[in-house]
């Protein structure tokens, strides 16, 4: 029995209705704790007069926290479903808090760096959130559940660094990750307060576990085939994103750093698609949303592209893309879901892992795209993924063997 006298076993999961109030509870522990790799992203500069950091040296901070979080997806993760996973949760959010804290107290670069590194690692219990949601929801209502988590997920990311750029600038940047670690240390008291205790006895050793990871891509194809939405998906996320700021503060524009950290408001339409996927998807339309989403990915570049010299539509573009690549990863997790109950914590690991790698692709040829072709090189590249995601999605109509999987 759990302190909220509430213990579920593995195998009876899933057969009630979720209340309103642990939806909220996962969905905002997921925001919030993801939210801790974003908070230093506004706060760069200050936080680079304040240790004498050289540039480049200030950019790895965000570098690791995203080297951290890929390390948690692949090596963290799984541990849901080796452990009891609101102890792994509540510990996480814990260490995060810890964490933070030496960040807010780092003397030095070197210690920022390495704090920042397990901050990106611990934060990874968002996904283990994900997956304990999916787990405890019942069929009919998992792609709203997860869809709703996920909502919470992505306002975190939102609002991190509103909140942190506010508090930065009548406080300063230490008061940013003081509050945080406090705020960590809070919700992981709730968690333990509020989270089901729930184990699934996967019977295996930590090496075996993680070595089961890869055999879910090879034996699951329906895993394999939602992976690589979530990558292409993700690449032109990130192809959009990378780039942006380095146009928005060129001519026609030249915008502040502060008006364009104000685009990341664009955010709204990904969790607004979120929830509705996630309630498409539990009435049986993952085919035709994953068709319209992937098309979205590739539409959604033409007013990207003339958004280069106007602002109103350069900002539907950016609402249109945001809202397809959301919309398409609800709908991967909702499928994924359904597979292998026992093994969720390990699909999430398979998924996401390939989900970031597609992204770490994105901003490398978005990178590239720019420095050499420009903004409509950019666009190009955008365009190319939408485009392959759409032609996948046909494929896979015509194969009667996984046509029911898209």
């Amino acid at each position: 029995m759990t302190s909220s006298g509430i213990e579920i076993q593995s195998g009876t999961a899933g057969p009630c209705r979720m209340s309103q109030g642990l939806v909220l509870l996962m969905a905002a522990g997921a925001g919030l704790t993801v939210a801790s790799i974003y908070y230093a992203q506004p706060l760069l500069d200050v936080i680079r007069r304040s240790l004498g950091m050289s540039v480049a040296a200030t950019g790895l901070v965000i570098t690791a926290s995203q080297l951290g979080y890929a390390f948690g997806l692949t090596f963290l993760v799984p541990l849901g479903d080796l452990m009891e996973r609101r102890t792994l949760v509540v510990a996480m959010t814990a260490g995060i808090s810890v964490c933070l804290g030496a960040m807010a107290l780092a003397p030095f670069a070197s210690v920022l760096l390495a704090a920042a590194l397990l901050v990106g690692a611990l934060s990874a219990v968002a996904q283990v959130l994900v997956a304990f949601a999916a787990t405890l929801a019942g069929p009919a209502e998992r792609g709203r559940v997860v869809g709703a988590v996920m909502s919470g997920l992505l306002l975190g990311i939102l609002l991190a660094r509103i909140a942190a750029g506010y508090l930065a600038q009548f406080e300063g940047w230490r008061a940013v990750f003081g509050v945080a670690s406090v705020v960590m240390i809070a919700l992981a008291l709730v968690l333990y307060r509020g989270l089901p205790q729930y184990r699934a006895p996967v019977g295996l050793s930590y090496p075996a576990l993680m070595k089961s990871v890869f055999s879910l891509l090879m034996e699951e194809p329906l895993l394999r085939l939602r992976a690589i939405y979530g990558a292409i998906g993700f690449a032109s996320f990130s192809v959009l994103w990378t780039p942006l700021a380095l146009m928005l503060s060129r001519p026609p524009y030249q915008f502040s750093s502060g008006t364009i950290g104000m685009f990341g408001l664009a955010g709204v339409a990904g969790a607004l698609s979120a929830s509705l996927a996630g309630r498409m998807s539990d009435r049986g339309l993952t085919r035709p949303l994953t068709g319209i989403t992937a098309a979205l990915l590739a539409l959604s570049w033409l007013p990207l592209k003339i958004g280069d010299h106007s602002c109103p539509i350069l900002v539907v573009g950016i609402l249109v893309l945001d809202f397809a690549a959301q919309g398409l990863h609800i709908t991967n997790q909702s499928e994924i879901y359904s597979l292998r109950p026992d093994a969720r914590s390990r699909i999430t690991s398979a998924y996401m892992a390939t989900f970031f790698a597609g992204g770490v692709f994105g901003s490398a040829s978005s990178s590239f795209a720019y420095a050499h072709f420009g903004w409509g090189g950019v666009c190009t590249v955008g365009t190319g993924l939408g485009v392959l995601a759409t032609l996948i999605w046909l494929l896979t109509l015509r194969n009667s063997r996984i046509n029911k999987m898209v």
